[in-house]
């Protein structure tokens, strides 16, 4: 997919295919995430180089926009060669790119007063799943509603065993 605009700086386009992601990379990526991921580049563009170490040849960094731009069936990708002194510092460079992150503090207000200055635009480009911004925003009923949607065979119980408490309202039965 060659419309995908190239938006960062790059040592060199390389073909997605011919990348080696590292075998000991922690980092899962799942399904929903490559999906949203691939989303947000063809929005947005490559906002960030792959890097791949020039000791191993191993990616180190952007294991999830390869994933993402294989899915796109990108042709070529924005490329960071790398050197590490050591396996170690590689590593360390891989696995805190994922968990730095993780120590940061989401203040859900501040997302909220900029997802209501928004107009017509695509929340899922925030990179969150929809019922989590939904409850950001004080959309409660639909979160709920989305999320409630399970259905119960209650023939599949006993009778005379089973009892149960509605979430929402107490009623028991």
């Amino acid at each position: 997919m060659s419309d995908i605009k190239i938006m960062c700086s790059y040592g060199k386009l390389v073909d997605p295919y011919e990348l080696i992601e590292n075998p000991k990379n922690p980092n899962r990526h799942p399904e929903k995430q490559i999906e949203i991921l691939a989303k947000l580049i063809k929005s947005q563009g490559f906002r960030r180089p792959i890097v791949v170490s020039n000791r191993s040849g191993f990616v180190t960094v952007g294991h999830g926009r390869l994933l993402a731009a294989k899915y796109l069936k990108m042709e070529t990708v924005p490329v960071d060669y790398q050197d590490y002194e050591s396996e170690a510092k590689e590593w360390a460079d891989m696995v805190a790119d994922n968990k730095v992150a993780e120590f940061a503090e989401f203040d859900n207000s501040v997302l909220s007063d900029m997802l209501q200055d928004l107009d017509d635009f695509d929340e899922e480009l925030f990179g969150m799943a929809q019922d989590d911004i939904d409850k950001i925003m004080g959309r409660v009923e639909r979160a709920v509603q989305q999320n409630n949607t399970q259905e119960i065979d209650i023939g599949k119980f006993d009778d005379e065993k089973f009892e149960h408490t509605c979430p929402r309202c107490g009623f028991k039965f």
